[in-house]
C-alpha cells in the first residue's frame, strides 16, 4: 500500500501544479508516468491497467473534439463572431453576448475546445470596437465553464460523471440546465459590477488582430446538420459515446477536407491524461485507499449538500476538477441518493473551475492564448473568480 500512496501522491501533486520541479512533464505525462509506475511496481498487471481505462469516456471525448474541429475548419466561430459584432456595438450588450454564446456553445460542445477556437475572435471583437479585452476574456471563460454544466458533453468532468453514473442525457440536462441559466445570469451580474467602469478603458487600436475568417459553407451546413442529429440521438437515450464517434466518423467522409486538418485540433494530451488517471485511480481502489478516504470523510458529514459542494470545490482547485471527479468515483454509490450527489458533483466541480486562473483547463487556454495581446494576472482574475464561484455554487446547492 505504501508504494500506491507514494505513486498516487506524486501523481496528484504533479497534476495540481501542472508539473514536477526539475522535470519537463506536463499533466498528461505525469498521469501516464503514474500509470506506468503502477504496472512496473506490480500494483496492477498490464491487463488490469488496460481494463481500467474507460474507453467509453475516451471515445466520447474524442468524438466531441472531432465534431468541434469540423466546426472550427468550417468557420463556424467566425460566423458567430460576425453576428455578435453586427448586433452588439454597445459594451454591455457585447459582454452579455459573449457570456451567452460561450455558455450555449459549451453546453453543446466541450468547453475547452470552445475556448480554444473562440478566444481569438473575442480578442478581435474587443480591439475592433475599441474596448478593453480583459472583462470580455474573463466573461468568455467563466461563461464557458458555467454553460458547460448543462450537459454531459459540456466538459470532461461531466463526461466522466455521465459514464460513471449512467444518468440519461435528458435527465442530466433537465436537472442542470436551469442551474446553468441562473449561473450565466449571475456571471453577467458579477463581471458587469466589477468592470462596469472599465469596459472601454485601456483599449488600444495598435493591438488590433486579424484572424482567419474563411467560411466553408458546404462543410458548415453539413456539420451543423450532423450536430443537430447527434443531439437528437443524445436526448433519445442512445449510447452517447457511440453517437458522438459516429457523428465524427460521418464528418470524416468528405472530398474537401483532409482528415489531418481535423486531427490537429484534437487535444491528444487530454486523452492521454484521462487514460493515465483511470489506471492510477484503479490502483488506489484496489489497494483500499479510496475506501479509507471515504471512511475518513464521513467525519465531515459529506451527505450534507453544502459540505459536499464545499469539499468538491476545494478538491477541484487542489488537484483540478477531472482528477477530483475520478477520485469520487467509488465514493458516490455509497450515498443514500447517488444520482443527486452525482449531479451535485458535476455542478460544484464545474463552478469551482472559475475560482482561479488554474481552476480549469479552459481558464489556462484563454489566458495562454491571449497573453501576447493582453496580460491577465492571477489577482486580476481572482476579483471575478471568488465572488462568482461562491454565488454560483450557493445557487446550485439551493436549486439541487
Amino acid at each position: 500500500m505504501l508504494t500506491t500512496v507514494i505513486i498516487f501522491g506524486i501523481t496528484y501533486i504533479g497534476l495540481s501544479f501542472g508539473g514536477i520541479p526539475g522535470l519537463r512533464l506536463d499533466r498528461a505525462g505525469i498521469a501516464l508516468t503514474g500509470a506506468v509506475a503502477c504496472v512496473v511496481a506490480g500494483i496492477l498487471s498490464f491487463n488490469e491497467a488496460v481494463r481500467a481505462i474507460d474507453f467509453n469516456t475516451i471515445i466520447l471525448l474524442l468524438g466531441m473534439m472531432m465534431v468541434a474541429s469540423n466546426l472550427r475548419i468550417a468557420g463556424f466561430f467566425a460566423v458567430v463572431s460576425d453576428v455578435i459584432k453586427k448586433h452588439c456595438h454597445n459594451p454591455v450588450l457585447l459582454l452579455a453576448a459573449v457570456i451567452l454564446s460561450s455558455g450555449i456553445l459549451s453546453a453543446l460542445y466541450v468547453n475547452d475546445t470552445v475556448c480554444i477556437f473562440f478566444t481569438p475572435f473575442v480578442l478581435e471583437l474587443a480591439y475592433a470596437l475599441g474596448l478593453n479585452p480583459v472583462p470580455y476574456l474573463i466573461a468568455l471563460v467563466t461563461g464557458s465553464n458555467i454553460g458547460s454544466v448543462a450537459t454531459i458533453t459540456g466538459n470532461p468532468q461531466n463526461m466522466l460523471i455521465g459514464i460513471f453514473s449512467g444518468i440519461p442525457y435528458t435527465a442530466f440536462f433537465f436537472e442542470l440546465a436551469p442551474v446553468a441559466v441562473v449561473g450565466l445570469l449571475l456571471n453577467f451580474g458579477v463581471v458587469y459590477l466589477i468592470y462596469r467602469n472599465k469596459l472601454t478603458a485601456g483599449a488600444n487600436d495598435s493591438k488590433r488582430i486579424i484572424v482567419n475568417r474563411v467560411v466553408h459553407k458546404p462543410l458548415l451546413y453539413k456539420t451543423l446538420l450532423i450536430t443537430a442529429g447527434m443531439l437528437i440521438f443524445f436526448f433519445l437515450g442512445y449510447n452517447i459515446s457511440l453517437v458522438a464517434i459516429t457523428a465524427a466518423g460521418v464528418l470524416l467522409i468528405t472530398r474537401r477536407v483532409k482528415p489531418g486538418k481535423v486531427y490537429q485540433y484534437i487535444n491528444w494530451n487530454m486523452l492521454m491524461m484521462f487514460s493515465g488517471l483511470f489506471v492510477v485511480i484503479h490502483a488506489v481502489e484496489k489497494s483500499g485507499l479510496s475506501q479509507q478516504f471515504f471512511v475518513y470523510t464521513n467525519n465531515f458529514n459529506l451527505s450534507s449538500v453544502p459540505v459536499f459542494a464545499a469539499v468538491t470545490a476545494i478538491l477541484s482547485n487542489l488537484v483540478s476538477n477531472v482528477p477530483a471527479v475520478v477520485l469520487f468515483k467509488s465514493m458516490i454509490p455509497n450515498f443514500a441518493d447517488p444520482q443527486k450527489m452525482w449531479l451535485l458533483l458535476a455542478m460544484a466541480s464545474t463552478f469551482a473551475g472559475n475560482l482561479t486562473i488554474i481552476g480549469s483547463v479552459a481558464n489556462l487556454i484563454v489566458i495562454e492564448q491571449a497573453k501576447e495581446h493582453v496580460h491577465i494576472s492571477f489577482l486580476e482574475y481572482l476579483k471575478t473568480g471568488v465572488p462568482l464561484t461562491l454565488a454560483t455554487i450557493i445557487a446550485g446547492c439551493l436549486m439541487l
